[in-house]
């Protein structure tokens, strides 16, 4: 067996090298994972891989809370470092898992945000001005968002076509079906309908995109895929221009399509399918917003109501 770097940043390199390539991590989970043991390298820099304790983890994070570090980031990044150990315990010798003992703190339970039915259909369907390009482009990834409730990630990843011939490792719009072929999480795959309006401004926009021979479905002026700080930035401009009450952002739009779906349908099952969630007790989240629009309904309704005023949703921290 060739010899391999046992330094702990050699460690960690060797680390995210097979979460990304033997376990086939999305690209934003690799990022998330090198961010967060990025914090173990810098912590740990003159330490040997074997000389890090448990005390020392438990001391880094009382360091992050003193500095405001959220519970969630906390709980992440501990996360994060209990895989990395694990996974090195396996190729050098380790006393223990210095991060397996150390509890995270608890996080008070956030709901997504969601707009309003009215508020989504204003944001998705308001004019948009400018260049015909832009315009085409920004009015299929609204439509496409809302309509299917797409991650961010899967809505760049998309392609035209259907690969030949091949494994698909990218989504794509099936145009006959009616459907939007997804490769989601772990490189789940799933199918979602598509409403007239979203493949109609597909269809747009195809035309107005022109000749690029880019296999992605959105694409800059330079023909390169769309990145996703691309779209959120020019999501949030839209939100400007339109006078949303809240910043929208692309995940809220998918946060949206789910509540919005629930209400209407009641039918928690589908909307986990269409989410690409592995499991139920994920999708439940969006029972609370559908009884939060209830509760708001019923303040302002009925005669006799004594209820506080519930919060909107809208309004909700991420």
């Amino acid at each position: 067996m060739p010899s391999q770097d046992s330094s702990l940043n050699g460690l960690i390199q060797a680390f995210l090298e097979s979460i990304a390539y033997e376990r086939r991590y999305s690209p934003v989970t690799v990022t998330h994972y090198r961010r967060d043991l990025r914090k173990l390298s810098l912590a740990f820099a003159q330490h040997g891989i074997d000389e890090i304790r448990s005390a020392d983890v438990r001391q880094q994070m009382a360091q992050w809370r003193s500095k405001g570090l959220s519970a969630k980031s906390i709980a992440r990044t501990l996360s994060a470092w209990r895989s990395f150990f694990d996974w090195t315990a396996q190729r050098v010798a380790l006393s223990s898992n210095p991060a397996k003992s150390i509890r995270a703190p608890k996080s008070g339970k956030r709901l997504p945000k969601a707009l309003s039915t009215d508020w989504a259909v204003e944001f998705v369907s308001s004019q948009l001005k400018g260049n015909s390009f832009l315009v085409a482009r920004d009015r299929a990834m609204l439509e496409l968002m809302y309509s299917c409730g797409l991650r961010l990630s899967e809505l760049v990843g998309l392609n035209r076509c259907a690969p030949i011939g091949q494994t698909a490792t990218q989504g794509w719009i099936d145009r006959d079906a009616q459907e939007v072929f997804v490769v989601g999480k772990g490189g789940k795959s799933r199918r979602i309908p598509v409403g007239r309006p979203a493949l109609e401004a597909v269809d747009q926009w195809l035309s107005a995109r022109g000749d690029h021979a880019a296999e992605a479905l959105f694409v800059n002026r330079n023909g390169a895929r769309l990145s996703g700080r691309t779209v959120q930035r020019r999501f949030a401009q839209h939100a400007l221009k339109t006078g949303m009450p809240t910043h929208v952002h692309p995940h809220m739009l998918r946060h949206s399509f789910a509540s919005h779906v629930l209400q209407s349908s009641g039918d928690l099952r589908a909307v986990q399918e269409m989410l690409g969630h592995a499991q139920i007790a994920t999708t439940q989240v969006y029972t609370h917003l559908d009884f939060q629009r209830l509760a708001q309904v019923y303040d302002a309704a009925h005669p006799r109501a004594k209820r506080k005023p519930s919060t909107d949703s809208s309004d909700l921290p991420d």
